[in-house]
């Protein structure tokens, strides 16, 4: 059985930064995208950034380019998130998921197959 576990998320201040990590574990993945979404209270779950397996192609939202960095292990199946600048807005549960036998990075909800618990990451003023 696939799991995907986060860790890393936690409360911190305006302009401050984060590291979000997921493992992923239970089969072995060829070829396959991972990425993180997020979640805030009312609203859709919305693509944050993305990284094929090969770490070759990033995508990331407009809203946190330049400031968030997603990054992959291979060797370990993990992916990791990032977070610097953070702002009041990045508040949200963060979700790490994966697209097996994906070839591009997918901003789409439904193209993935697996996902994680969630992590909170809270931004204070």
């Amino acid at each position: 059985q696939v799991q995907l576990v986060e860790s890393g998320g936690g409360l911190v201040q305006a302009g401050g930064s984060l590291r979000l990590s997921c493992a992923a574990s239970g089969r072995t993945f060829i070829t396959y995208c991972m990425a993180w979404f997020r979640q805030a209270p009312g609203k859709e779950r919305e693509f944050v950034a993305g990284i094929r397996w090969s770490g070759g192609m990033t995508s990331y939202a407009d809203s946190v380019k330049g400031r968030f960095t997603i990054s992959i292990d291979n060797a370990k199946n993990t992916v990791h998130l990032q977070m610097n600048s953070l702002k009041p807005e990045d508040t949200a549960v963060y979700y790490c998921a994966l697209d097996e036998s994906a070839i591009l990075v997918s901003r789409l909800v439904r193209q993935y197959d697996y996902w994680g618990q969630g992590t909170q990451v809270t931004v204070s003023s």
